[in-house]
């Protein structure tokens, strides 16, 4: 799954992260508790009696329907989770469970009936993982609520620059979207003997989704899927029934569980957003994020919205105008902004000069080991044969290299998809120029190659990173006065796609190599699936903006807090620092400073710096508030006590306990916005009162 500001990923409880905060963001780092163990006994002298179906008997029919279902579902839950914070786990488990059992239920119907034609193989469920991650990263990766929706009237007018917007059109953002998705695709696609062969890159990511499905097609294996899918079935309906039965009670913003008082009413009139809001779908994250995950939210909002924002509050009419509305950036909101921002680029920083540091070393190491062997690894050339390899790795090696995607085929690609998109980007976006667009398609491979690498050691993706690279190179170029903010924008989302497809595809390749699925197959599944989700995201993501007319804004039901700050960081690399309040500059150099000492203590401390917290999970909260921060922390600690109770339990169901909390309210969003659209509004209103009011309220209705 692409990632949240960001497309980072690591394995957490078999879930793959997808950063949607930024390089920690959207998509979010997770280190969980999953382990790869060492496998004792060989995985294909289990399968050795299964025939390997050839590269277009893995790609059926029934495959891509069950994946188009599956990308909805999942487009939906990844736009709610967008445009609400931003934070967006990984849905790989959930992927992978839901595509085995409708399938296999499929396959069994047929079995019986006397009509079935092909058995459902793991090659099978490898298409299906791989479509539905291809289709529902889209709502991620497409910038839904990041930079697209940033470039919006609704997001201008909350920043400095109010002049420079353009409004969602599903027209041209499905055309967008089709230019810009598919170029990372064969930017790496020579690279994938490479990356997975040669140098025996990890992955890991992919090759924990790799022993996920090949688990699922073991005896064994089936009878646990089953049960896992009643689980999440069971969590799915009481999570969707729950978000029907709280719809009943918010006739207006201020009404239903969302405004129930946890710590008092004393302290919900004074705006600082501690309280559960009773959200099964963020309970469920809470489930799957790692413990550090959620207590950086948590620390990050206690320390803005308990000491910062009331401090500098102290300060109106000194620092800043009086009366200027708790929304305003030249006010509080400033502070919020700038100050969240210099964290996110601080860590952001931090870790791209880490990975990127990193990569160029094993790179360097992995060249030098093959001198020594007197063998360069070249793309589309067969490894030598080694005596070394387990009786797996020669099954998987043989089968990797069968089906070969030509050279000129990738690199012809990626020219005709450049040529298409340069002439087509300048029509949608006039302020991104076609010169911006031939230098960003000049380095893009080599920056994809690059994410590729770097997430095959770390299975951390930078992808956000270099898309604000691209914010502050092409907006800094274009100018103020030409169309910057736009420009930088429009070329983030374009370096963005490319950078993350390519290390999805390598990841692709991974699970494919580990479960002998075609690499012809995985690339065919990548590109119907990125298909499927250029169409499927726009689709979702207007209903959203059809359904919810205050989209965007500080105080409704989706903020989307990420367009914001991807904007104002537009602002700022083509204005520079003018527009700030008094002191804030001074304040956001501090948090930028403080993003990578944390890390470096974090790096330094070795083993002991798993307890320290996340930067750009604590900087989250400063902008939105830390109300969500509590639901994590309550999925969190749900989770920590089923372990304590029964780990081995936990650890085989509590994906699935969060996959269902997070589907069913995530898919109730689809009904909700249908009730919007078509002016259906909810009959009650529920709010907390103290004693006093309520005797002046019914005093008020007696007379």
């Amino acid at each position: 799954m692409a990632q949240n500001g960001s497309g980072d990923r690591v394995v957490d409880n078999g879930f793959e992260s997808l950063d949607h905060a930024d390089d920690h963001e959207h998509k979010l780092s997770q280190k969980g508790s999953t382990k790869l163990k060492v496998e004792e006994a060989s995985v294909e002298r289990v399968f050795q009696h299964l025939l390997v179906p050839s590269w277009r008997s893995q790609l059926t029919v029934r495959a891509f329907v069950v994946s188009f279902g599956l990308s909805i579902l999942f487009s939906f839950i990844v736009m709610k989770l967008n445009l609400t914070t931003g934070i967006i786990p990984s849905l790989n488990v959930s992927a992978g469970l839901l595509g085995f059992f409708f399938v296999k239920t499929w396959t069994k119907f047929l079995d019986k009936s006397g009509m079935l034609r092909q058995n459902f193989t793991r090659q099978e469920n490898t298409v299906i993982q791989t479509c539905v991650v291809a289709s529902s990263g889209i709502a991620f990766s497409g910038g839904f609520g990041s930079y697209l929706f940033g470039m919006s009237e609704e997001i201008a007018n909350q920043s400095t620059d109010t002049s420079d917007f353009k409004n969602p059109k599903l027209g041209w953002i499905i055309a967008f979207l089709f230019v810009v998705s598919f170029l990372g695709l064969f930017s790496v696609v020579p690279l994938r003997k490479i990356m997975v062969i040669d140098f025996k890159l990890t992955y890991p990511s992919g090759t924990a989704t790799a022993h996920l499905i090949n688990s699922f097609h073991t005896p064994q294996g089936a009878k646990l899927a089953k049960k896992q899918v009643k689980t999440l079935g069971k969590f799915f309906s009481f999570s969707f029934l729950w978000g029907f039965f709280q719809w009943f009670y918010t006739a207006t913003d201020q009404c239903g569980f969302q405004a129930f008082p946890s710590l008092g009413l004393k302290h919900m009139k004074t705006g600082m957003l501690f309280y559960f809001d009773f959200s099964a779908i963020y309970v469920g994250v809470g489930m799957i994020c790692p413990h550090i995950i959620n207590i950086s939210v948590l620390l990050g909002g206690i320390i803005s919205w308990g000491i910062m924002w009331p401090l500098i509050k102290t300060k109106e009419g000194d620092w800043y105008k009086k009366g200027l509305g708790d929304g305003n950036l030249h006010g509080i909101q400033g502070y919020r902004v700038f100050i969240a921002i210099a964290l996110i680029l601080g860590d952001g920083l931090y870790n791209f000069v880490k990975v990127l540091t990193h990569t160029l070393w094993g790179l360097y190491h992995q060249v030098r080991e093959k001198q020594r062997e007197n063998v360069l690894p070249v793309a589309d050339q067969d490894s030598p044969s080694d005596p070394q390899l387990s009786y797996d790795d020669q099954r998987r090696t043989q089968l990797f290299l069968k089906d070969q995607i030509p050279t000129w085929f990738a690199v012809g690609g990626y020219v005709a998809v450049a040529a298409v998109s340069t002439a087509t980007l300048p029509h949608i976006f006039p302020q991104l120029k076609w010169y911006y667009i031939i230098v960003i398609y000049l380095v893009a491979p080599t920056l994809a190659f690059c994410n590729a690498y770097g997430c095959g050691l770390t299975d951390w993706s930078l992808a956000s990173t270099y898309g604000k690279l691209a914010i502050f190179t092409i907006g800094a170029w274009a100018g103020a006065g030409h169309g910057g903010v736009l420009a930088g924008l429009a070329a983030c989302g374009v370096m963005m796609n490319i950078v993350a497809t390519a290390s999805d595809l390598m990841q692709d390749f991974k699970t494919g190599y580990l479960t002998l699925a075609s690499p012809r197959s995985m690339f065919v599944s990548q590109i119907i699936g990125t298909t499927m989700g250029c169409v499927i995201s726009p689709c979702v993501f207007w209903i959203f903006y059809k359904a919810f007319p205050d989209l965007g804004k500080s105080t409704s039901q989706y903020p989307a807090p990420y367009a914001i700050i991807y904007r104002n960081m537009a602002i700022l690399g083509v204005q520079g620092f003018g527009a700030l309040p008094k002191n804030c500059l001074l304040l956001c150099y501090i948090a930028f400073g403080t993003g990578v000492l944390i890390n470096l203590a974090k790096d330094f401390l070795g083993k002991k710096g798993r307890f320290v917290p996340l930067p750009m999970a604590m900087a989250i909260p400063f902008y939105l508030g830390p109300y969500f921060a509590i639901d994590m922390c309550v999925g969190s600690l749900i989770l920590y006590v089923w372990e304590r109770i029964n780990k081995a339990k936990a650890d085989a169901f509590g994906p699935a306990v969060a996959s269902g909390l997070i589907c069913g309210d995530g898919i109730w969003t689809l009904p909700a916005s249908i009730l919007a659209l078509a002016g259906v509004k909810p009959p009650i209103c529920m709010k907390f009162l103290s004693r006093a009011t309520n005797v002046k309220v019914d005093s008020y209705l007696g007379n």
